[in-house]
């Protein structure tokens, strides 16, 4: 690992059966920046943050966050270690409030105990108030005040975005994870999740690795993509140049028609 990297995947394969989802895809994150994660729909993007994250660890290959081996571990020791993740499909939890949502973010720092519990006001009490401190920090970040009483189930989609990106920032990342952020959304929500996405990498200093489709935000927000087509990886290097690769081209629109 570089002396400023903070993720290395190496040779990372993965398969479902005779599907090779992931074909040696090598990458290395660099502390700080936003590295982007683009590809047709099946190319392995998802497939390659699972295996990061540790929901499908992979076959062959090694993942290694700030020098130390990840491979095969646990997702909720991943999130120990640093690591947050978002989800292509929302994933809060239903009948909640905005709030206790994102203070779930905070369950790898909670400790449950039956004594503190018994102690509330002197023990348990201290710790809850200090959760949520943290917690309306990040509500603050993402403007969610208007809102943060409200059930989830009751927010547009562009919000419940905006909360599930607060709740996986409530967890003190230093490696944010976000899987299609802008999904489902409209333009002026889109801009919104940039500049949160944006706000969140400057004033809390976590490096981002983002999975999109909208290449209008790859190539705004990005400092650095893999195109992946097919579990193989077939461009890498700064949007603008990435995505003008042939190779790309093709995986996206295919090849060259005749011109008769």
């Amino acid at each position: 690992m570089s002396e400023a990297g903070i993720l290395d995947c190496s040779n990372v394969s993965r398969w479902f059966g005779g599907v090779h989802a992931l074909q040696d895809v090598s990458i290395s994150v660099t502390k700080g920046e936003i590295f982007g994660l683009v590809g047709p729909n099946g190319s392995g993007k998802t497939t390659l943050v699972n295996a990061i994250t540790g929901f499908y660890p992979p076959q062959e290959g090694t993942i290694r966050f700030e020098g130390n081996d990840i491979t095969g571990m646990k997702p909720f020791r991943i999130a120990k270690s640093g690591i947050a993740r978002t989800f292509q499909n929302v994933a809060l939890f239903r009948g909640m409030s905005v709030l206790d949502n994102i203070l779930m973010g905070r369950h790898i720092y909670m400790r449950p105990n039956p004594l503190a519990a018994l102690f509330y006001p002197w023990w348990a009490g201290r710790e809850e108030v200090a959760h949520r401190k943290e917690v309306e920090e990040v509500i603050d970040l993402l403007q969610l005040e208007s809102v943060r009483d409200e059930h989830v189930d009751v927010i547009p989609l562009g919000i419940q975005k905006r909360v599930e990106l607060a709740r996986a920032l409530s967890a003190e990342p230093r490696l944010l994870v976000l899987d299609e952020p802008m999904a489902g959304m409209n333009q002026e929500e889109k801009e919104y999740m940039v500049r949160f996405i944006l706000d969140a990498q400057e004033q809390l200093g976590v490096t981002v690795l983002i999975i999109e489709h909208h290449m209008d935000v790859v190539t705004a927000i990005c400092n650095r993509i893999l195109v992946l087509n097919n579990g193989e990886p077939i461009a890498m290097g700064p949007p603008a140049e990435a995505i003008a690769d042939p190779a790309v081209v093709e995986a996206y629109i295919g090849g060259k028609r005749d011109a008769a």
